[in-house]
């Protein structure tokens, strides 16, 4: 066991964890942050999604030692204090859920989606969130939430 020194969310941690374990497992098991899913554990699936450093990026393989320099933030981060982010608003507006597995991946791709591109394309939209598996069927209100969210992000610019 190492001590690693993680900024998740923008607090700092010092954790006695391995030092190859997988960013997943100290978000869920050692600070609680169950946003992040396991779900193919082989980073396919999108569920473990988490910002780090603005990037959307799994988070099942990535060693934690490899991240004492990056800032981390899950699901549980992207909103204002007690105030929903807007894609999360969005989400929610346009009940862009069924089953909800795919909902952290899909929401941590949207955010980063729209740090970087305030006004992306349908097309945009797509590309960012090929990462994500969803088998459930809601990928056209997941595309008008991440529309409306849009709006407001460039609303506020």
């Amino acid at each position: 066991m190492d001590t690693i020194n993680l900024n998740v969310n923008g607090k700092n941690y010092s954790l006695r964890v391995g030092p190859e374990t997988p960013l997943l497992y100290v978000l869920r098991n050692n600070l609680q942050l169950n946003g992040p899913k396991y779900g193919c554990g082989v980073e396919r699936c999108g569920s473990c999604m988490v910002l780090i450093d603005g990037i959307a990026m799994p988070s099942c393989k990535r060693p934690c030692n490899s991240l004492a320099d990056s800032s981390i933030t899950t699901l549980e981060g992207i909103n204002q204090g007690e105030q929903l982010d807007t894609i999360q608003e969005a989400f929610i507006e346009e009940q862009a859920a069924q089953c909800g597995y795919c909902l952290n991946g899909m929401i941590i791709a949207s955010k980063a989606l729209l740090q970087k591109n305030p006004n992306p394309s349908d097309e945009e939209i797509r590309i960012a969130l090929q990462r994500v598996l969803c088998r459930c069927g809601s990928h056209n209100r997941i595309m008008r939430a991440i529309r409306r969210a849009s709006l407001t992000v460039k609303a506020s610019l």
